[in-house]
């Protein structure tokens, strides 16, 4: 064992986190497969927090990458014109967003936006308050945007916006269809909106997810979804939806509004659109509101090339593999699984959420959801939590996983439940 644990007491921030579940070194990874520094193999249900959809070191990817850096290829361009930018632009548009967005004649823009997913945020609220000329901009209980102060405004968990150091403005939070049960959230909007003494602002956008993540694996509804859409249509609000962590066919389809048949008016995109686990953030907008002047918006880091070379061989992995399909069945054995094998182990009032490969055990109980991870930990399985007090168990493997070792995530995941009840 070396010393890295006083390395980093010594000199990393006290702001790290994910390493206060998984106390270990990492030194390789593989498909679904984490080795530390001691040789123990750990089966991957975190998934990079969503960043690597198509697995640790894809080979079809790292090879098109490996192949790019042989090269005396240019690695930073600012934005400046390069041949694999073109690629990827070329690519996403013609294989991407015209199949699945312009179905109504519309055309989308792309911006380069910088490197996380934080700062394709940023850029559409900017972009969103210069199109509509209004501040405010609603956002829904449960959300998570990011943690600059634009995306941290947007975002509900209390210890991240305690972290803001300033007041959090020019953002209205809207009550979700199940925080309340049986609670309007669309006549509730109406109601504010027309009302004089609602005291609250007409937004120039509504910005979702369509699967709250953080917010422990809220799935709103594909109604729900419809009459949001129509809502904005009917009062001129931006609809803008966060694909960051659910996009790149996490819920079964590449985009996770699709299952709605709708269409927003501007889209984010980070982490699993860089194919690797590359820095990638995009923001995708209509033509029509392409309405910054040129370097209104900008980020030393939005041309990173060898990211432009790894997210479109994760595009060409994604269809040649029909990875949208596999999510589907996949969905199929984890939904299974859960409910005839996992929910015998909790009490009534907990509860089973989730679409395609996202799920989350809702134990109400953030103790016991935080027992249940630390002996997954011990058995081998790498997961998180989300949700209100951390009470969610949230399971987000690579949608590429084997099915075998998917059965062994689950496995551990039930074996250590029974583990935790067990011992109360």
């Amino acid at each position: 064992m070396n010393n890295f644990k006083e390395i980093y007491e010594k000199n990393e921030s006290n702001v790290s986190s994910y390493w206060r579940k998984w106390p270990v070194e990492f030194t390789e990874a593989k498909g679904s497969i984490l080795k530390d520094s001691d040789g123990k193999e750990y089966i991957d249900f975190f998934n990079g927090a969503g960043a690597l959809n198509y697995g640790h070191n894809n080979p079809y990817i790292k090879e098109k990458v490996m192949e790019y850096f042989a090269t005396d290829g240019i690695i930073h361009s600012l934005d400046m014109h390069s041949a694999k930018k073109t690629e990827f632009l070329d690519f996403l548009e013609e294989k991407v967003l015209e199949p699945r967005l312009g179905k109504n004649g519309d055309h989308f823009k792309v911006m380069f936006t910088g490197p996380t997913g934080t700062n394709a945020i940023e850029s559409v609220l900017k972009l969103a308050r210069k199109v509509k000329g209004r501040n405010n901009i609603w956002a829904f209980t449960g959300a998570f945007h990011g943690m600059t102060l634009g995306a941290l405004a947007l975002t509900t968990e209390e210890g991240a916006r305690k972290g803001a150091g300033v007041a959090l403005n020019d953002v209205t939070h809207i009550p979700t269809p199940n925080y309340i049960p049986g609670f309007d959230s669309i006549a509730y909007m109406e109601k504010i909106l027309n009302d004089d003494h609602s005291g609250i602002e007409k937004p120039a956008a509504i910005i979702l997810e369509t699967v709250q993540a953080e917010g422990g694996i809220e799935v709103f509804d594909e109604k729900f979804l419809k009459d949001l859409r129509d809502f904005c249509d009917r009062n001129d609000i931006l609809m803008i939806v966060d694909e960051i962590q659910v996009g790149n066919c996490r819920t079964g389809n590449f985009f996770s509004f699709e299952r709605a048949g709708i269409v927003p008016d501007m889209i984010t995109l980070s982490k699993s659109i860089g194919g690797l686990g590359f820095p990638l953030a995009l923001a995708v907008f209509k033509d029509e509101y392409d309405k910054f002047n040129p370097g209104e918006h900008n980020g030393t880091f939005r041309g990173f090339v060898p990211s432009f070379v790894t997210a479109k061989a994760g595009l060409e992995f994604m269809l040649d593999n029909n990875v949208e399909a596999e999510v589907k069945r996949k969905e199929k054995i984890v939904k299974e699984y859960l409910e005839k094998d996992i929910r015998p182990l909790l009490d009534e009032n907990m509860d089973i959420r989730g679409i395609g490969l996202i799920w989350g055990i809702d134990f109400k109980d953030g103790k016991l959801s935080r027992a249940v991870l630390d002996e997954c930990f011990r058995q081998g399985l790498i997961i998180e939590l989300a949700g209100r007090n951390d009470s969610v168990l949230k399971l987000m493997p690579s949608l590429v996983i084997p099915d075998e070792t998917l059965y062994d995530g689950l496995e551990i995941i039930k074996n250590s439940t029974k583990h935790v009840r067990q011992r109360k």
